[in-house]
């Protein structure tokens, strides 16, 4: 038996879909994730979706990086699915319950409400996240949120001349972040617009990062830099950040869905 798959990206970041809800899929742990994960010898994307039922939303999703290892949350992922499913559903994630609701062009999903206490980012020990006293060079004092997943927000005066491909894997591997983390390096524009670059957790560099741009929106309006909504422009495109006042966060943009196809299972040393 072939298992059926859906690519599908969200502003460049790419995503291989397992429809599991109506029809029961083999297990799938961090090798087998990896290996379709691989852009040489497998499918390749940067994050493998596994979508499976649920008995308290309208589905469950699974998300697993190209390293394997499996996370809360993924914005641009939520999208996509969005996209898929083709109507408004609750989803239930690692990271907590989601909503999405699909328009012509684009989906929005209300992401939740953002923490902010060390131990919810979670930090190894307590200190203000508003403003961390920590520096990785010119990385210095980020902000840190739980958006369904962890992220440290610098601000910097050009997001464009960081190393992140150099500095991302320091800050994500540091000691101070348990769990990993991910790693938003931003340039406030105006106090509508924002550019980012993100390195993701277990991913490394992103052309977007839906998480990313909301925790970036939120930190951005939390330091008084930003007014919500907020447009947050990736190197793949741009989202729509909406903070309101009752604290949840709706993200909107594009998803696609690139092409259908199917793999056997066997090559991935996957048994049924």
């Amino acid at each position: 038996m072939r298992i059926a798959f859906t690519k599908m990206h969200g502003l460049g970041n790419d995503f291989v879909v397992l429809d599991g809800r109506a029809e029961v899929l083999p297990a799938f742990d961090s090798a087998t994730a990896a290996a379709i994960a691989d852009r040489h010898t497998g499918i390749g994307c940067d994050q493998l979706i596994v979508l499976e039922p649920s008995q308290t939303a309208d589905f469950r999703m699974r998300i697993f990086n190209s390293d394997g290892g499996e996370v809360e949350a993924c914005g641009n992922a939520a999208r996509a699915v969005g996209l898929l499913h083709g109507q408004p559903a609750r989803i239930e994630t690692s990271g907590g319950l989601i909503a999405t609701s699909p328009a012509d062009s684009s989906v929005s999903v209300d992401m939740g409400v953002p923490r902010f206490g060390w131990d919810e980012i979670p930090l190894a020990y307590a200190m203000d996240t508003h403003e961390m006293p920590l520096a990785w060079e010119e990385l210095v004092r980020p902000i840190a949120v739980n958006v369904g997943n962890p992220h440290a927000v610098f601000f910097v005066p050009d997001s464009d001349a960081i190393d992140l491909a150099r500095l991302g894997p320091v800050v994500e591997m540091d000691p101070i972040f348990p769990d990993r983390i991910n790693v938003n390096v931003a340039t406030v524009e105006d106090r509508s617009r924002i550019r980012l670059r993100v390195w993701e957790r277990g991913a490394g560099l992103t052309l977007a990062c839906g998480t990313g741009a909301c925790a970036t929106a939120v930190s951005a309006i939390r330091r008084g830099l930003a007014d919500s909504p907020v447009t947050v422009h990736l190197p793949g495109g741009s989202l729509v950040v909406d903070w309101g006042e009752d604290d949840r966060i709706v993200m909107t943009g594009p998803a696609t869905e690139s092409f259908r196809g199917s793999f056997d299972p066997a090559n991935y040393g996957i048994s049924q």
